[in-house]
């Protein structure tokens, strides 16, 4: 059977527009389908009724709304809420993409399975916060020897429609409603997926698509210079940019991030000025402590020194275990300690409170755990 041929989160007002020509629907049948989609919910083309009943079976017949299938999903005692998805090998033109091994005794095909997760919070003046966690490839290249998502290396980029989608399906979860705030800090190194996170940036905070305001999407990575530098240029949305620093000297860091042997923290540093010089916008440094790895106050001031040079702030994060790797969390009190030395040194800093810790929330652990119990 021939598949659907688009995926109707890859499309831009313009470019669905130039789709339905081809089908001989008006101009402003995009329009219509994009308000249906992203202002109402609605992914069945039978319930689009002010479409003609011509454009909705051609709708049906040629385009796939939901492009994965959830295979697992959790609930926190706290709210936090969190998706598998499996994609299905179709890519975005309709092409079989290409076939990858998947982890082994993993029920399912892990190497299409990427995770999302919806972190629901009440602001200090009351205002509910809801931010969607989303993956920007299957699996990560990038290897960090704590974090679960690059153990089985990558499998893949992910489209932007699909980037997209991850956040439609948490905002459409029972009880969430509209999203917030958006991370690109799920599984996947987002600046190694450069078009493909562009993409979905814009369509994340148009007024057509999910509305979500620039300034509450946040941009993490492990840190690619020239990547950074070339978003600089090219984004439209003033979005946050956070860098995975995790460790205050390149020693330690080539030890806890393999590809930080391809550059060192003095050249993030000086990407990350570019970035605040081209758009003004102040870096956030996420620093996850590891106990007795990157924890103690020699090590937090020498944090503070790579901070100054920077127009930046510091989020703290206490590690969340993972099976089968030999890094434990922080005490309490080592964090507290951290935290001090840094504020002692004039750093904004703060620590990020631990969500969803009763389920598997860190990044790329239901995806393992899933992997290890088959």
């Amino acid at each position: 059977m021939k598949p659907p041929t688009r995926h109707l989160f890859q499309f831009t007002p313009d470019s669905l527009a130039e789709w339905g020509a081809g089908r001989a629907m008006p101009t402003f049948r995009a329009r219509q389908i994009l308000e249906w989609v992203y202002d109402k919910n609605v992914i069945d083309p039978a319930q689009m009724s002010n479409l003609s009943a011509r454009d909705r079976d051609t709708l049906a017949r040629e385009m796939v709304f939901e492009s994965g299938e959830t295979v697992a999903a959790q609930e926190a005692s706290d709210g936090v809420r969190k998706l598998l998805i499996e994609w299905n090998e179709y890519g975005a033109d309709g092409r079989r993409e290409r076939p990858s091994l998947p982890i082994l005794g993993q029920t399912g095909d892990a190497s299409r399975q990427t995770e999302c997760v919806m972190i629901p919070a009440t602001s200090e003046v009351g205002r509910e916060r809801r931010t969607a966690c989303i993956s920007s490839q299957v699996g990560c290249p990038v290897g960090c020897r704590f974090c679960a998502s690059g153990l089985g290396g990558l499998d893949g980029n992910l489209s932007g429609g699909r980037i997209v989608e991850q956040v439609w399906r948490l905002a459409n979860l029972p009880g969430v409603g509209r999203i917030t705030n958006v991370v690109f800090m799920g599984m996947g190194e987002p600046l190694a997926n450069f078009a493909a996170v562009k993409h979905a940036i814009n369509v994340l905070s148009a007024p057509w698509g999910l509305g979500v305001s620039g300034r509450k999407i946040t941009v993490s990575t492990v840190g690619l210079p020239k990547a950074i530098e070339k978003l600089a240029r090219e984004i439209d949305t003033p979005v946050t940019l956070a860098l995975s620093l995790h460790a205050p000297t390149d020693e330690l860091r080539r030890e806890l991030i393999p590809w930080s042997s391809y550059t060192t923290i003095a050249e993030l540093t000086a990407a990350c000025d570019v970035w605040f010089q081209k758009t003004g916008r102040e870096i956030t440094l996420e620093y996850t402590l590891m106990g007795g790895v990157n924890d103690s106050p020699e090590q937090a001031r020498q944090l503070a020194k790579i901070t100054k040079r920077l127009r930046a702030n510091v989020n703290l994060l206490r590690y969340n275990e993972v099976e089968g790797l030999p890094f434990k969390r922080p005490e309490g009190a080592a964090v507290r300690r951290f935290q001090e030395v840094l504020r002692e040194s004039g750093v904004n800093v703060h620590i990020r409170a631990s969500r969803g810790r009763d389920i598997s929330a860190a990044c790329g652990q239901l995806r393992h755990e899933k992997a290890g119990a088959a």
